[in-house]
């Protein structure tokens, strides 16, 4: 297993599992304990992981509460969406990419583009992308900082929104239905989700099966306003069918 695969995968381990042991990576991943603990030195280097005497736990940048635990949740599947969405963007393109545990595996997979600007509201995606080795250029946005998702919301923040003009938005989202379309159940990130789209030549949706079918607070946009969406299983029944009306493309995971 080369290296770079090998750290991606014991830094997904230790998100599923909150912390683990030296000894539980070595025997999982078949690897000497001397070559995790270098793999976990490096890691924490650049934030990925926290170290503690014999192991590993979630970083403490993450934060605490709700958006810590969506961090741990549906593991796999929200990095094959990462993985698959990243084939959507071409060097020298601007991106919006919004606050979630998605979009922020999403922002790990973009070191791979050269000469990308991403504009955020997401500190934790803010300093991924400052840790990146391409030329990515990021801008962080201003406004009201939110301590627990570690990002900035309300009018300050779409007003900047405002100022960028971008190829992509690619956003998270708390539920779909065939109804309504994206809905979240946060206004202020709503809000934040509506002023990037506005900005943006096409939208990209990440999410996971959990949302489909499920009903949130507040209307982010409707699904004629969706380009694509990236997904770890395909809906069906009444909402692929409204996709398809709307024209959305779906493209589910490669490998599920």
């Amino acid at each position: 297993m080369i290296p770079d695969v090998r750290r991606s995968e014991i830094v997904n381990i230790v998100r599923r599992q909150k912390q683990v042991t030296v000894e539980e990576l070595a025997q999982t991943l078949h690897i000497s304990r001397e070559t995790i603990r270098r793999d976990l030195t490096e890691l924490a280097r650049i934030g990925k992981v926290q170290k503690f005497h014999g192991g590993a736990s979630i970083p403490t940048i993450t934060g605490e509460g709700p958006f810590r635990d969506r961090m741990s949740e549906n593991v796999a599947a929200k990095v094959a969406i990462a993985v698959e969405a990243v084939n959507l963007i071409s060097a020298n393109e601007t991106l919006f990419i919004d606050t979630g545990s998605t979009t922020l595996y999403f922002a790990e997979q973009l070191a791979s583009i050269a000469n990308l600007t991403v504009v955020t509201n997401s500190a934790e995606i803010a300093r991924t992308m400052s840790l990146s080795e391409s030329q990515i250029k990021t801008f962080l946005l201003g406004g009201e900082f939110n301590g627990d998702n570690r990002q900035t919301i309300g009018s300050m923040t779409i007003s900047h929104i405002r100022s960028f003009r971008a190829h992509h938005a690619i956003l998270t989202i708390s539920a779909l239905d065939h109804k309504t379309g994206i809905m979240d159940f946060c206004i202020n990130e709503a809000q934040i989700a509506r002023a990037m789209i506005e900005q943006a030549e096409s939208v990209t949706i990440l999410a996971d099966n959990s949302k489909f079918g499920r009903i949130a607070s507040f209307e982010v946009c409707s699904l004629n306003q969706v380009t694509n969406l990236v997904c770890d299983r395909p809906p069906e029944g009444d909402i692929k069918t409204a996709l398809t009306k709307a024209g959305v493309t779906v493209i589910p995971v490669s490998h599920q």
